[in-house]
Formats: structure tokens, C-alpha cells, sequence
């Protein structure tokens, strides 16, 4: 069996596909015509970001919406952004006083 190309929209080049849509629906069906699994790889971290920055719950409706739409942004919108205020943990500097105190 051929492996199904895709041009990935988030990376740019043509890469192997998904092997099925990630989930049924129209967004499930546009993200396994048009994203490469190598890019579909990149949504699990950018999703984990969000889910921890909001305290957001994915048992919830309301945050699968909302995750479904951060989602569509991520892969077709201009620009993905990552959350207001958001710096990557190796880039975050320490606060005034060294933070939180450790337990022993």
C-alpha cells in the first residue's frame, strides 16, 4: 500500500498523511485532507499549552469547542498564537525572590 501525501499546510511540503481523520466531523476531515502527521504531531504540545495555561477541563463541552476552534486556528488561521502572556519554560525567568519555595 502507497503512502497518501498530503501538502501539509503547517509545515509546507508535501509528507506523508494521516492514516485516517483524527476525529469525525468537517475539521477532522480538512485536517486529514490538508496536514501531514508530522504536523498534526505539533497540535498535541500547542493543545497541552493551552489546556495548562487556562486550567482548561477536556471532559468539558465548552472546552472542546473551544479547543476544536484554537485547533482550526492552529492549522489554517494566519497565525497561531499561542496564549496571551505565555513564555515557553526554558525562557521564563525566575521571579523576584527565586519563587515558590520548594518542600522537602
Amino acid at each position: 500500500m502507497d503512502t497518501r501525501m498530503v501538502e501539509c499546510v503547517k509545515i509546507g511540503r508535501t509528507l506523508p498523511g494521516l492514516e485516517k481523520p483524527p476525529f469525525p466531523g468537517d475539521l477532522g476531515q480538512r485536517i486529514y485532507d490538508n496536514v501531514s502527521a508530522e504536523g498534526y504531531a505539533l497540535w498535541q504540545p500547542h493543545m497541552t499549552i493551552l489546556i495548562n495555561h487556562y486550567g482548561l477541563n477536556p471532559a468539558d463541552p465548552e472546552t472542546r469547542r473551544i479547543l476544536r476552534e484554537q485547533m482550526e486556528e492552529f492549522f489554517f488561521g494566519l497565525d497561531a498564537k499561542l496564549p496571551e502572556g505565555w513564555v515557553p519554560p526554558d525562557q521564563a525567568r525566575p521571579t523576584k525572590g527565586g519563587g515558590p519555595a520548594r518542600k522537602k
